[in-house]
């Protein structure tokens, strides 16, 4: 806001001080400044907007909105006004009040380019076409300027994107479009390469792509200068979708002529080729192939080209490119899946992967290139293949340790190449446990030796050797997997945690900590590690999972809220800053750009881990607070929740995650495959369905709640009734049938695991086997049958009343059993050995989670049942009957009310020697038996054990607290 051009105005001058505070954020001083200046010039519109600023920032949005109201409705057209109001009103997340206040503007000034413009980007932020189509064109017919038509030739293009009705897009939205580019291409304006960008847009999206390769390849194609193979680009596109694969043929083959390194085209050339093929095309006898050139119509025609850009790289001086050496491997795989006998003229795959490696080893992309045509070797030719590789990479002698080292960067990224081959190979997999020890020491031995090469590296690069690190990590990994012996994990977690010591910016480093420590319970440490990340815009919504999925099961409630904040912030501006977006898009003419913001916005509005964390964060809040520091029905209602709404779009929704972060070379049987993804999202949308319905439930149950200062009102009682049950009933039923098709997801898959690199498991097994979800589900059924005790009255309902004290014994029976399976220490020791067991960490936060619950139906059974007794106790006064028994749900509910006390007494005591348990082991005493480790190493292990032992002691206290607060709050549940 604050750079202001030369002050000449004299009433700028005035408000200069009061920019200045704004923008130094001193908005208090800013609020001051205002009214002074407003007491000597009351008709200063500009100054109440700016005190609305300073009253907006500092909290206080009614007055704020009342002051930018009052100079609203004044109409103002100073631009100083104007401006401060918009800021304002996107402060406010209301961007449509703009709409009206540069209408209002334009209405006043029909002439001012100014004021139309911002009514057009006003319009943009809030999508609407229709009016931005005729904003562009007022603003043209004022001003005769390209851009301004082109502006609503867009917004027309909009509509046709955004309606729902295709048929109403391809018959009026887009010909029209088509028409108004048409006339200026008649008239010869087309001026810009947007406005010919903009016509190839509207003609692909017609489905018209001949006209579009007219375009293209005529005169105005010359304007397509801004990318670099502009033109060829979007004819090769054109040439795909009309199917003409002699010119797509011709193309590639020209261009890979031009730029034999360049990979789509080689993709291009072969797909055309197979096509042709297939199509059993023949050149014309007379004249040229097509308008392209000369077209490749054989396989012996392509392996002559082949051959011939890889004789020229051979041929070169300077280092050759790896394209021609690669598009022959392509070849030979491609021949191989049509059994063409013809692949064994290119040669051996093994002879040519290895004469590959032997150019290009020394590169670290020499491994991603290899993986992809490691198949075409059979299973007999991997040890030889390895051996070769190996004899290939001239390292020195064996030293003491008998490894022989590299002696330069150069040849260290050669072995790299071969162990990393070797493991995408299975070679590492199929060695037994010794043989896995010792290919980790001598994994570690090269990523020690190789630190020496990073010396001078500062600290946001990586060291040369951190992929041995990675690697001997892994090994460990595979080692805990397949014998189930923790001491791997703590070697594992140490070695990492002493990677990350030389090479503090590595990012694998961090997700695998980050990830074993969350399998291992110990949240505390993650959240640090999530920071140093640094995750940038949309990896909020691809990593964030990570976090968020272990944050409040692990019971470190303080840092779930704050892993929910880090997501939600990103979400919350998506909304914002794509509008922005769009408006530059408007203003440079980038206008293909546009529907791939709006696309990207609407993938994050439906994003997945947007639903989970937004439905995470309000339960977390309720756990944390609803009759704590306010009561149930105020905590719903500061959050707008609506429970007869549901605000998750299931049938559009999205799985954003990415599931490919971690860095592996396993085999490809061991990868993540597409039923693993499919089975995760499937897992997912249970558990997210679980989760927003027991929202959902308790949003209700909150509605429910009879009003305290009433309790005793006859006519209140009935009207509480009628509250809201009309809406309980269809979302227990709907939390049955969801549970059920939980319980047979788990059951169907219980013996299938994930890789463990591939996604997490969600919280739902777990819950499951806890009782969690069933036992909240039995206390959410309460409120039902005690509306229907309500109506009824305590004198005629001895059954119901029998079936819900039935009920109450019940959930007693269910919460104790819950408590049990909480038992055992977390950290367990035997032998000197350590073992952790965070699954009883995850059962007690269900418990806790639950107890909640059944504490927020108990609070509304009181507020039932209160006035029922005292109705009763009055009826006995007139009857003076003292001797009459207590009603069975009366003394039921007294006896539940004790038995909660008693299980959070036990809870309490059971988290108390836990933690005595926890401060009284000493890590450092427990060895790691059987695994030799240095000093160094033991140093980092120690450190890891005790931030596991730490991060336990936080989840404990954590949860210790919010049980103490629901201990207080038993106190009001007597009746």
């Amino acid at each position: 806001m604050a750079a202001r051009g030369h002050v000449q105005d004299p009433n700028d001058r005035r408000l200069r001080p009061i920019y200045d505070y704004l923008d130094n954020g001193n908005n208090k001083m800013a609020i001051q400044q205002a009214d002074k200046l407003l007491k000597k010039h009351r008709d200063l519109h500009c100054a109440k907007v700016l005190k609305a600023i300073g009253l907006q920032r500092t909290g206080k949005q009614d007055e704020a909105f009342t002051l930018a109201q009052e100079v609203a409705s004044l109409e103002p057209t100073d631009d100083n006004s104007l401006q401060a109001l918009t800021i304002l009103y996107r402060e406010m997340h209301r961007p449509e009040l703009v709409t009206k206040l540069y209408e209002a503007a334009v209405r006043k000034v029909p002439t001012s380019e100014e004021y139309h413009s911002h009514l057009f980007m006003a319009y943009a932020r809030v999508g609407e076409y229709k009016k931005m189509q005729q904003a562009g064109m007022a603003l043209y017919k004022i001003v005769p300027k390209n851009p301004y038509y082109f502006w609503s030739v867009m917004s027309l293009v909009m509509q046709a994107i955004s309606a729902q009705d295709e048929k109403l897009s391809h018959t009026m939205f887009l010909p029209l479009a088509e028409r108004m580019v048409e006339k200026m291409v008649k008239e010869e304006k087309i001026e810009a390469e947007a406005e010919v960008q903009l016509y190839f847009m509207i003609l692909e999206r017609l489905g018209k792509y001949v006209e579009a390769l007219e375009v293209v390849r005529g005169q105005l194609g010359e304007k397509l200068t801004s990318e670099l193979q502009s033109r060829e680009n979007k004819c090769m596109l054109l040439y795909h979708q009309l199917k003409r694969w002699p010119e797509c043929n011709a193309l590639s083959c020209k261009l890979l002529l031009k730029n034999p390194d360049d990979w789509q085209f080689y993709l291009s050339y072969f797909d055309s080729l197979f096509h042709l093929i297939d199509q059993s095309w023949t050149p014309p006898e007379e004249g040229d192939h097509c308008t392209e050139g000369e077209v490749h119509c054989s396989v012996s025609q392509a392996i002559s080209f082949v051959e011939e850009r890889v004789a020229a790289e051979e041929a070169k001086e300077s280092r050759p490119l790896r394209g021609p050496y690669l598009a022959r491997l392509e070849l030979i795989q491609r021949l191989r899946q049509r059994s063409c006998s013809e692949e064994q003229q290119l040669g051996e795959p093994l002879e040519l992967m290895f004469q590959y490696f032997v150019k290009f080893g020394d590169k670290p992309c020499c491994i991603t290139d290899l993986k992809v045509f490691l198949e075409l070797l059979a299973p007999d030719q991997y040890v030889q293949f390895i051996n070769r590789l190996t004899e290939a990479v001239p390292l020195g002698e064996a030293g003491e340790d008998d490894v022989a080292l590299p002696g330069d960067t150069r040849t260290l990224q050669r072995h790299l190449c071969v162990a990393q081959l070797g493991r995408c190979l299975g070679l590492q997999h199929a060695l037994d446990t010794d043989g896995k020890l010792a290919l980790i020491r001598e994994l570690k031995i090269h990523y020690r030796h190789g630190l020496q090469f990073g010396k001078n590296c500062l600290k946001t690069e990586l060291q040369f050797s951190d992929m041995y690190c990675l690697m001997a990590a892994h090994v460990y990994i595979d080692l805990w997997m397949e014998t189930g012996n923790e001491q791997m994990l703590w070697q594992c977690l140490g070695l990492l945690e002493e990677g990350l010591s030389h090479s503090p910016s590595n990012a694998q480093f961090k997700l695998l900590l980050l990830l074993l420590f969350c399998r291992l319970g110990a949240f505390e440490p993650v959240v640090d590690l999530y920071s140093s990340l640094d995750a940038k815009h949309v990896q909020h919504d691809t990593i964030g999972y990570l976090l968020t999925r272990y944050a409040e099961s692990l019971g470190q409630f303080a840092a779930a809220s704050q892993s929910c904040n880090f997501s939600l912030r990103f979400f919350h501006s998506n909304q914002k800053d794509t509008s922005e977006y769009i408006i530059q898009a408007y203003k440079y003419g980038a206008f293909e750009k546009i529907p791939e913001f709006i696309a990207f916005r609407n993938r994050l509005n439906n994003s997945l881990h947007f639903a989970q964390v937004r439905t995470e964060r309000m339960l977390l809040d309720l756990y944390l607070e609803a009759d704590i520091s306010s009561t149930l029905e105020e905590s719903v209602k500061s959050m707008s929740l609506c429970p007869e709404e549901d605000d998750i779009p299931w049938d559009n929704i999205r799985d954003n995650r990415d599931l490919t972060v971690f860095v592996s070379w396993n085999p490809k049987d061991r990868q993540l495959n597409e039923e693993h993804r499919q089975r995760s999202v499937e897992e997912e949308a249970l558990w997210l369905k679980i989760r927003s319905v027991t929202l959902r439930l308790v949003g209700c149950l909150s509605g429910l709640c009879h009003p305290p200062s009433v309790r005793n009102s006859e006519k209140t009682t009935e009207n509480g009734v009628a509250a809201k049950p009309s809406t309980l009933q269809p979302l227990l039923s709907q939390m049955e049938s969801t549970l059920s098709q939980a319980v047979q997801f788990t059951e169907r898959h219980s013996q299938h695991q994930y890789p463990i690199l591939g996604p997490p498991s969600t919280r739902l097994a777990q819950a499951l086997a806890s009782g969690s979800c069933q036992c909240q589900l039995s206390a959410l059924q309460l409120p039902i049958h005690l509306q229907e005790l309500e109506a009824a009255g305590l004198d005629q309902s001895a059954e119901l009343q029998a079936q819900i004290s039935n009920l109450f014994k019940s959930l007693t029976v269910q919460l104790q059993d819950m408590l049990n399976k909480c038992k055992g220490d977390l950290l367990e020791v035997k032998d000197g050995r350590c073992k952790a067991q965070p699954s009883l960490l995850e059962n007690l936060v269900y418990f806790v989670e639950t107890i909640c619950v059944v504490l927020w139906v108990s609070n509304y059974c009181g507020s039932t049942l209160r006035p029922l007794k005292s109705s009763l106790q009055k009826k006995k006064k007139k009857k003076k009957d003292a001797s009459a028994v207590t009603p069975v749900v009366l003394s039921g509910f007294q006896e539940f009310t004790s038995s909660l006390q008693s299980l959070l007494s036990q809870a309490l005591e059971h988290i108390k020697g836990q933690e005595s348990h926890l401060t009284a082991l000493k890590m450092e005493s427990l060895s790691l038996e059987g695994l030799p480790q240095t000093e160094e190493e033991g140093t980092f292990t120690k450190t890891i054990m005790d931030k596991v032992q730490s991060s336990y002691l936080r989840s404990l206290q954590e949860v210790g607290d919010l049980l103490r607060k629901r201990v207080d709050t038993l106190k009001s549940l007597k009746i």
